[in-house]
């Protein structure tokens, strides 16, 4: 492709440039052959390629029902996919190629992994080159506000460190192999209720803190060749032509220079749209480009903004064009084995009364393998993201062919309808259960229940599943769980169980995983990344939630997942960054680089970690701040860093953690910037929020920084600006002709008594004739 950009656009009629920056079709870029402009090929998804030959290659004219055949997909048990297997024909949702399905977001991020996520990554890029995919429509890290978010599954966490990070390292290892990722959605899309009518209100230090911060953090780590708007309204107004989102802080503040493109069909004003900085309309819609080319021919956009669109389009195609390998090959056996691998990684062990997990010959040889989900496992979420699995692990498969001929394994379906229960199908459960000396029920929820447009109704499993756990828990003491959804769940059946796997939808590799963490060939050292509440009514966001006459008002602020929890003393059901191992740690020593922090300087918290157990395990190592009292409300504690380890029984190691100094700021809204708190700050280490037995303390040193004050300020707020109070001081001297040491002492001293405003109390306490503009002035510092 031609590099000299001006020159090609130089060579361009509008009417060319406009078609530039629409998609062709519904999963292309429009091409120039005539300038000598590739097209690029996107698709889905966020943990596998998702490509669908009849919409990308066919000949035949898409058509709207080919989009909703996507977005509405159910993820099917995956218990068909023995023709892909065979012989890599296409067979489900909408004859998509088959492709490795990584553990969901929900799933991926509980590994706390970055080098495994970026080697994910990496495998992703490759299996996109052997299809020609220039630009995977992924990752998405909407945070997970509430667990009935339909697309919860695909998104990492409640906290914006984690997703940020997780992002960026799935970010990097995608393009590494020289496919464009498209980081999404931006921004505020945290639930599917209703979503391109919603306006999700959010005030402006919950979003820069929460909702944004995920983003900036992933794109100041790994510069994501594109950026997807959302369907969703953002305070008033449409996130894929809101100039606020999209220049002022993509642009300006964060120095974003890639690609901004919109979800599909999320435009509705093309012109505006243009404006805001949203470079690409996807997909090809007529109205659109119709509507663009009258107000560019208008001069209601001015031609300036489409070049700078037009020039963002060019970079992005050669940039695909640069990376292609049409030669590429992507080796699916091992993909497989990473999936594997990274689900084994992501795995949350929750519960482990009496050590009953790792099963041992000597201890339960007998085994009951129970629930329709071991024979046809739920390893992902419904929607536009659902992959056709290349290879699939059955769990019921796995654990025979490790049980070997150390343990006897027996099996019963259980539940064979996942609506309707059956007696004659449970009952032989509860036989098998009765006869065996533990088991192990596989459960889930609906499949079908999230993805796309519409969000969960409930926190529950299957009624039938729970049933299941009941009945088999009434005749066996031992019972193992092992759980698939998309996000938190209630269990009101915990107690029924003596051990729980977390498994959330983990990929193709899931059974494989499962039964080698039942086992004991791996350790489980999974953490969650979000809350587990006790309840649906607990959650932060449910007395707004989904929000009324089209408004969802993000009430909670800043104080989302275990915000929230800590700020209000509650104990949920599992704290997030929670997760058992079959070894225990200890924390000792914790040292820090300095106990003087100032700006632009990192410090580094150092602390010890020991492995006191029999098994070889990895720990995640977290680390927590607390900022002093100051003028604005901050969260007990927020997650800073994190770093995962392995340790050998018996083995200590010294892990350093960074935190810069400027991971510590917050927004002020009034100064419509970020601040520092100066004072004694803390720092807390351990293995969750709600486990952390290290602390210790450390000052920043940095100018405090106020808010203007104005005539209606008190004079007490007056006294704790230094600089503004000598002003005030010298302004009442020289109206009174008091010394200034004595107007500084009066004003002090009667302080704490005035309840009126600044104003008032000098003209009308203190008899001084002052006007109002010449106080604000003075407290302006004009």
């Amino acid at each position: 492709m031609n590099a000299d950009f001006h020159a090609m656009l130089a060579a361009m009629t509008t009417n060319e440039k406009v078609t530039l920056l629409s998609g062709s079709g519904l999963w292309r870029t429009a091409s120039l052959p005539q300038h000598g402009i590739p097209d690029i090929v996107m698709t889905d998804g966020t943990y596998g390629v998702r490509y669908s030959s009849a919409q990308i290659d066919g000949q035949q004219k898409w058509s709207m029902d080919d989009f909703i055949s996507v977005i509405t997909q159910t993820a099917d048990r995956a218990g068909a996919v023995e023709d892909e297997q065979k012989g890599g024909s296409e067979a489900l949702f909408s004859a998509s190629l088959p492709a490795t399905c990584f553990p969901n977001g929900s799933s991926l991020a509980c590994s706390w992994d970055i080098d495994l996520v970026q080697i994910m990554g990496q495998a992703l890029g490759l299996e996109c080159q052997k299809m020609g995919v220039g630009i995977l429509l992924g990752p998405g890290i909407n945070i997970r506000r509430t667990p009935l978010a339909g697309r919860g599954y695909e998104y990492y966490s409640e906290d914006p460190v984690v997703s940020g990070d997780i992002a960026a390292a799935l970010i990097n290892g995608l393009q590494a192999e020289g496919v464009g990722a498209s980081l999404k959605h931006f921004a505020a899309n945290n639930s599917e209720f209703r979503r391109t009518e919603m306006d999700s209100i959010v005030d402006e230090r919950a979003l820069r803190e929460i909702y944004l911060a995920g983003f900036q953090r992933a794109i100041a780590k790994s510069n994501p060749w594109t950026v997807m708007s959302s369907y969703n309204r953002l305070n008033g107004v449409q996130t894929s032509q809101d100039p606020f989102l999209l220049t002022k802080v993509l642009r300006d503040e964060w120095g974003y220079s890639g690609l901004v493109m919109s979800d599909w069909y999320g435009i509705k004003d093309r012109p505006a749209s243009l404006m805001a900085g949203n470079d690409l309309a996807m997909p090809e819609t007529a109205r659109d480009k119709k509507t663009l080319l009258a107000a560019i021919e208008a001069g209601e956009v001015p031609l300036s903004v489409v070049d700078s669109a037009c020039l963002r389009m060019l970079e992005l195609i050669d940039k695909v064009e640069r990376h292609r390998r049409r030669d590429a090959v992507a080796d699916f056996p091992a993909h497989h084995a990473l999936s594997q691998r990274l689900a084994a990684e992501s795995i949350v062990l929750l519960k482990n009364e009496d050590d009953l997990l790792p099963l041992r010959p000597d201890k339960t040889p007998r085994i009951a393998v129970l629930g329709k989900p071991a024979q046809q496992p739920v390893i992902q979420g419904s929607g536009c993201a659902t992959t056709v699995p290349y290879f699939l692990d059955r769990p019921l498969d796995e654990i025979f062919a490790l049980a070997g001929e150390a343990f006897t394994v027996s099996w019963a379906e259980g539940t064979p309808d996942d609506i309707q229960a059956d007696a004659q199908a449970l009952q032989e459960a509860i036989t098998v259960a009765r006869e065996a000396d533990v088991a192990v029920v596989f459960v889930s929820t609906a499949v079908g229940e999230d993805g796309e447009n519409g969000d969960r109704q409930d926190l529950n499993i299957l009624a039938v599943h729970e049933q299941l756990i009941r009945e088999v828990a009434a005749v066996q003491r031992n019972v193992v769980v092992v759980l698939a959804n998309s996000d938190a769940v209630v269990m009101p059946w915990l107690s029924e169980c003596k051990a729980l796997l977390e498994t959330f939808f983990a990929g193709q590799g899931m059974g494989g995983a499962v039964a080698e963490i039942l086992f004991g060939k791996r350790n489980p050292c999974g953490k969650l990344t979000v809350t587990v509440p006790n309840t649906l009514e607990e959650t932060p966001a449910w007395l707004h939630y989904p929000g009324e006459n089209l408004q969802h008002h993000y009430s909670e602020g800043l104080f989302v997942g275990y915000r929230y929890y800590d700020k209000r003393r509650l104990t949920p059901l599992f704290p997030f960054g929670f997760g058992l191992s079959y070894t225990r740690f200890a924390y000792d020593r914790i040292e820090l680089s300095t106990e003087q922090l100032g700006d632009n300087e990192t410090l580094t918290v150092s602390v010890d970690v020991t492995n006191c157990g029999n098994y070889a395990g990895k720990e995640i190592v977290q680390l927590y701040v607390r900022a002093p009292k100051g003028e604005l409300i901050r969260e007990e504690r927020a997650l800073k860093a994190f770093s995962k380890i392995l340790l050998e029984p018996g083995e200590t190691r010294r892990v350093n953690l960074q935190l810069p100094v400027a991971e510590l700021s917050c927004y002020h809204p009034g100064l419509a910037k970020w601040l520092i708190t100066p004072g004694r700050w803390q720092v807390y280490v351990g293995g969750s929020s709600r486990d952390l037995p290290l602390s210790a303390g450390f000052n920043v040193d940095c100018e405090e920084q106020y808010m203007t004050l104005r005539d209606d300020n008190s004079l007490q707020q007056l006294i704790q600006q230094p600089e503004v109070f000598d002003r005030v001081v010298a302004l009442v001297a020289g109206k009174s002709l008091v010394p200034p040491e004595v107007v500084r002492e009066k004003l002090t001293r009667v302080a704490p008594d005035l309840f009126c405003g600044l104003f008032i109390a000098l003209t009308e306490f203190l008899g001084l004739d002052i006007e109002r503009d010449e106080l604000n002035a003075v407290l302006a510092g004009e």
